[in-house]
């Protein structure tokens, strides 16, 4: 069968896959793996072998690049201590024990070369925690699975190299911290540059069509560097896609973001269902690879049962350690909080409060924009030291009132599911890798059993545990008390325009309760067509000013902050193209 007709079979197999699975009541990407299976099966399509290259170097960075874009960053930064916990500690404990136990199972078999094994199967997989998305669970266990699953890859695939150098020369531990150190920070160092370029470059193209082309190869720009320099090339094009997401709406247009949005989601989808149906067509050739070494299928299963369980139960250790940590700092979180608010009274006092952590971050805040007289100076520390203390407080109502309890204890380890990153990491395993065979569909088949166990029951324990169903854009007050911020912003700018042309949108403005209540109809009866559009435009930028000033707060959800910002877009779209 040609290449083009499998790939049009494959990109079927996708549409229908995501069509039908809701129906079905099956996440799309097992339907994939067990559809993969099945065409393996049938005498038109032989046995499959996909380079790990092609993975590692060609569908991950895209993939992860896209996940980082749209990642909540406020969330994300407040939760960093778990999410680093069990990027890095986490792997290298699962690891190596993983590792102890494969010597013990698998006679003869190194002990590096069983951590290599431990390496493979210890992270869990960012594509595989799409299904945790849809399971309507708690937005901050979606951004810490999402957030540990987009980093442990650097601490795995470093451990792997490291722990496949030492079966055939020595290594020391403080070289393999060292080479884990330089992955990391040299990515992030790569990242950051290539973000930061994107968002600068991307500033200067008025061509929609040409920004999102350039954005294609934004994560492979982040990605070769860091290859090259022995750092992390998927950390490298995580961390571009944090810079850029973070940075989109002060530098791009409104077009350009949704433009970006519409072709990732569908790159996304494509990729992200490859790698499953992928997995599903390899396990016929990974099977008859292993039996025609002498291998046993038998033996390779009852291996992956026992890593598979291992790793959960690891998993479930460190989880709930990390809860327990989370519940008695939040016990010390009211009295933090009291403090803060008595500070915040005497800032409107206007008394400037003296040390602690907002004055540090004020500081910073105020050597960015240095005042040019002793008034200013002091209206802008009163401005910053503000904007420092609504931000910690928000932190610490987030925190409170996103609480993890032994019930989201149960979904943060059932969810750690493995998935392409485990199965395209064990076939780099060179070759003459003692056992090669078998530990590949050892891991092949940890990575498709998991996330069949795990990913077919996850939505129902969710539902039973009583976690799903969640909105993570906020109540309706929430709702309300964001467009009242928004209505003042929109206000404050209307005093710059004269009041014939400003009356009537100032009067729609005060009615305004829902987004979809258009403020600015009535003014078009009272001015011309284009001192409308214009005032309207301007509206809107301020609004949009104001949401950025919020979004660095975290005073509000990330998800309502997003979906207000995208009905500005579209609502600038909509009158740029009637113009």
């Amino acid at each position: 069968m040609s290449l083009a007709l499998l790939a049009i079979g494959a990109v079927v197999l996708v549409v229908a896959s995501t069509v039908l699975a809701p129906r079905v009541g099956i996440a799309a990407p097992l339907l994939l793996v067990v559809l993969g299976f099945a065409a393996s099966l049938t005498p038109w399509i032989g046995p499959v072998t996909v380079p790990p290259e092609w993975i590692l170097s060609g569908v991950l960075p895209p993939l992860l690049y896209s996940a980082a874009v749209s990642t909540p960053v406020m969330e994300a930064r407040r939760d960093f201590r778990i999410i680093s916990f069990f990027s890095v500690v986490l792997v290298v404990v699962s690891a190596v024990v993983v590792g102890v136990v494969a010597t013990v199972l698998v006679p003869g078999l190194p002990l590096g070369v069983g951590i290599a094994l431990g390496a493979v199967i210890s992270p869990t997989d960012a594509v595989a925690t799409s299904i945790v998305r849809r399971a309507g669970v708690s937005p901050r266990l979606v951004t810490v699975l999402e957030g540990e699953s987009m980093l442990n890859d650097a601490s795995a695939l470093v451990l792997l190299r490291s722990a496949i150098a030492a079966v055939g020369a020595g290594i020391t531990l403080w070289q393999v911290v060292g080479q884990f150190i330089w992955a990391v920070l040299a990515a992030i160092a790569i990242g950051f540059a290539v973000g930061r370029l994107n968002l600068l470059v991307r500033a200067k193209i008025s061509d929609a069509i040409a920004g999102v082309a350039l954005s294609l190869v934004v994560p492979f720009i982040a990605y070769l560097p860091a290859e090259h320099l022995g750092a992390s090339g998927l950390v490298a094009a995580v961390t571009a896609g944090v810079v850029t997401g973070d940075g989109a709406p002060h530098r791009m247009g409104a077009g350009d973001r949704m433009s970006d949005r519409t072709v990732w989601r569908t790159i996304e989808l494509l990729l992200e269902s490859s790698v499953f149906l992928l997995i599903g067509l390899e396990l016929r050739a990974l099977a008859k690879d292993l039996t025609a070494h002498g291998g046993s299928i038998l033996s390779a299963l009852a291996v992956g049962l026992v890593a598979a369980t291992v790793v959960v139960a690891i998993r479930a250790v460190f989880v709930a350690w990390s809860v327990w940590v989370l519940a008695r700092r939040n016990r010390r979180q009211p009295a933090v909080r009291e403090k803060l608010a008595e500070m915040s009274d005497k800032l409107d006092q206007g008394v400037l409060p003296e040390g602690g952590r907002p004055e540090r971050r004020a500081r910073r805040l105020l050597r960015r924009t240095p005042p040019v007289s002793s008034h200013e100076k002091r209206q802008t520390r009163l401005t910053r030291w503000r904007q420092a203390l609504d931000g910690r407080i928000a932190d610490l109502d987030y925190l409170a009132g996103e609480q993890f309890s032994w019930r989201d204890g149960i979904v943060l380890v059932w969810a750690g599911m493995r998935g392409a990153v485990t199965v395209a990491a064990a076939q780099t395993l060179p070759e003459d890798t003692p056992h090669r065979s078998f530990l590949v569909l050892v891991a092949t088949l940890v990575a498709v059993g998991m996330l069949i166990a795990q990913g077919s029951s996850l939505s129902w324990l969710a539902g039973r545990l009583g976690l799903t169903g969640r909105d993570s854009t906020g109540d309706e007050e929430q709702w309300r008390a964001l467009q009242s911020e928004l209505n003042r912003a929109a206000l404050a700018r209307l005093e710059a325009y004269p009041d014939k042309i400003a009356e009537g949108v100032r009067e729609r403005l005060l009615r305004r309760t829902y987004s979809e209540d258009d403020p600015y109809a009535s003014a078009v009866e009272r001015v011309r067509l284009e001192q409308y559009h214009t005032l309207r435009l301007d509206l809107i930028n301020a609004e949009r000013d104001e949401l950025l000033v919020l979004r660095r707060t975290g005073s509000y959800p990330s998800a309502m902050l997003d979906a207000v910002l995208t009905q500005l877009d579209a609502e600038q779209i909509g009158i740029e193209l009637r113009r």
